[in-house]
């Protein structure tokens, strides 16, 4: 028997009908499906995280969000994850609702493709110690707790480079760059790309640029304010006092996506934000 991990985003009607049909449709395929989602499906088996059976694949419904919170299951059971998007732009769950059919024929063949991605490792030292601890697959923001700046103090490869009062700042990684990273004015990185992006949110300072930086560097963010607040992915979330630093590096670990065809990420960039590569005179 084989299994596979069922993930929908349970607030979005659209996304559990989907997941409704393709359940039924694995099912018919001899497919044994497991679900963590708060979602009741007919022949599909509600699971903590820590009670799933060994798993082939986890196949999602939803935006990116949902894949983002799909990720901690199936980065835990060293899975691929193979996103059906039912969101906006979706840049990690890219295959439409209407390929649902080509999404079953490519797990039950194992005719997808493998895609690794980078992902981030941060530690919180307050006093000298560890007290938190996490990973993020698109980024580590560190952000104002409330309605006034926050002040970071920047050092990479044990060398100071900036300090700024700011509304917050995003360490991301390639993946993430389309993400948070991108509404601030960060560059788009194609994910094959070895490195990190780091830049400040609305920093009040002359220099402001987002940096690309080696994935061997290590990135330290002393907090100088009262308070502020780190983030991994807008899912794991730590309250920081004055004095902690906050240490990221790449993890060792990855997160595999599955695509059921070989993509090309110029071509999903265009399609997602509908570019005009006609030109504005129409070439």
């Amino acid at each position: 028997m084989r299994n596979i991990l069922l993930v929908a985003n349970p607030s979005s009607p659209a996304a559990v009908s989907a997941a409704a049909e393709l359940a039924r449709l694995f099912l018919n395929n001899g497919f044994s499906i497991y679900t963590t989602s708060d979602i009741s499906l007919e022949g599909v088996m509600n699971c903590s995280i820590n009670t799933l059976p060994k798993l082939e694949v986890g196949v999602v419904l939803g935006g990116d969000g949902t894949m983002l919170r799909a990720a901690e299951v199936t980065r835990l059971h060293e899975i691929p994850l193979l996103g059906v998007n039912l969101g906006h732009v979706g840049f990690l769950a890219e295959v439409e609702k209407s390929a649902l059919e080509s999404v079953v024929s490519a797990v039950t063949n194992k005719g997808y493709v493998i895609d690794p991605r980078m992902t981030l490792k941060f530690s919180v030292l307050r006093n000298g110690s560890e007290v938190a601890q996490g990973w993020a697959l698109n980024e580590v923001t560190i952000e104002r707790a409330h309605a006034t700046m926050v002040e970071l103090f920047l050092q990479i490869d044990s060398r100071p480079l900036s300090r700024w009062g700011c509304n917050g700042l995003i360490c991301s990684t390639p993946t993430g760059s389309t993400a948070y990273a991108f509404s601030t004015g960060g560059p788009i990185i194609w994910p094959e790309v070895d490195a990190l992006l780091v830049l400040p949110i609305s920093a009040h300072a002359l220099f402001s640029r987002p940096l690309v930086i080696s994935t061997q560097s290590n990135i330290v963010v002393r907090i100088e304010s009262e308070q502020a607040l780190l983030s991994a992915d807008a899912l794991r979330n730590f309250e920081l006092l004055a004095g902690d630093e906050v240490r990221i590096t790449k993890d060792l670990g990855v997160v595999n996506l599955a695509h059921i065809t070989k993509t090309i990420f110029s071509d999903r960039l265009v399609a997602k934000f509908k570019l005009p590569i006609q030109g504005w005179r129409g070439e």
